[in-house]
């Protein structure tokens, strides 16, 4: 394999690379940002009295979308302002949606990197550091995501908030059918360890051990299917396993940090590998947080 030096090239100094040039990069090819397989929804978005959105992607396959702003150089206050300024628009604009406000900077100093981790967790935003290297006449671009949106802190964890409730209010709120499919995977959860209780909250059905709650995976019973929800991180090699499988994957919650699959009575058992192995990741990442 052939060695190539690259030099760094500095976008906002160079005669011919400019904002421009980097939107085109992005619209023809927005995975290369990192965040996922995403589309170009709209670029230079008229925003009311507030100027034009940079870059507007949705994530193909889930309800998720990315207010992008491009910056060349480093961060400064009126970026960080108006990247905050576009998301807050879209969202009020576009409510069915779910909005991440992404800065994306040739340089994000010490100092603002300080200020976007504390903007987040209250907003969801990204900031991701980009380099352009030029190898003799060909120039690309690096993506380095340098803060990561926060999965908030799992409220629904919180079991000092929650309502607590009986198998017998799930059964009404449920049925008995989907609450079988509850202790079924109940039994698989428990070979990573024998200690884990159903702990029935008011929101869902999720796990304890000791009465302190481990909800690497959670059930929420309706009458006629059982939606699980392991928490994973989001990826396409995930995603495509569960669909290849045959399971019926709903939108991926962002929020939580969790996979949401439908299941129907016969389901398990059909399933049985694909959903075990599911449930021991989740367990593998409970362990390690």
């Amino acid at each position: 394999m052939e060695f190539a030096k690259f030099e760094t090239v500095s976008i906002k100094s160079h005669p011919e690379l400019n904002e421009r040039w980097i939107q085109d990069r992005i619209a023809e090819d927005p995975s290369i940002i990192g965040l996922g397989d995403l589309v170009l929804k709209d670029r230079e978005r008229l925003q009311p009295r507030a100027g034009r959105l940079d870059l507007l992607l949705q994530d193909l396959d889930s309800n998720r979308r990315y207010e992008v702003e491009i910056q060349l150089g480093a961060t400064d206050e009126s970026h960080i302002i108006r990247t905050i300024e576009y998301w807050d628009i879209e969202r009020k604009r576009y409510p069915q949606y779910d909005h991440t406000a992404v800065i994306v900077a040739e340089d994000i100093t010490s100092r603002f990197l300080n200020v976007i981790s504390l903007f987040n967790g209250i907003i969801p935003i990204i900031a991701i550091q980009m380099k352009a290297l030029r190898s003799e006449e060909r120039i690309g671009l690096v993506f380095t995501t340098v803060v990561d949106q926060m999965v908030l802190g799992y409220v629904d964890d919180d079991e000092e908030g929650q309502e607590p409730t009986d198998r017998a209010y799930w059964e009404n709120r449920g049925s008995k059918k989907t609450l079988a499919l509850v202790d079924k995977l109940y039994e698989i959860a428990k070979t990573h360890d024998s200690a884990l209780e159903l702990k029935y909250n008011k929101f869902y059905i999720g796990l304890a051990k000791d009465s302190v709650p481990n909800n690497f995976v959670i059930f929420r019973p309706k009458k006629g299917f059982l939606r699980i929800e392991p928490r994973l991180k989001n990826s396409p090699e995930t995603q495509e396993r569960l669909e290849s499988a045959g399971l019926v994957v709903m939108d991926y919650d962002s929020r939580w940090g969790r996979y949401r699959i439908k299941l129907q009575p016969g389901d398990i058992e059909k399933h049985e590998g694909i959903l075990t192995e599911v449930i021991a990741e989740a367990y593998a990442v409970s362990i390690h947080d």
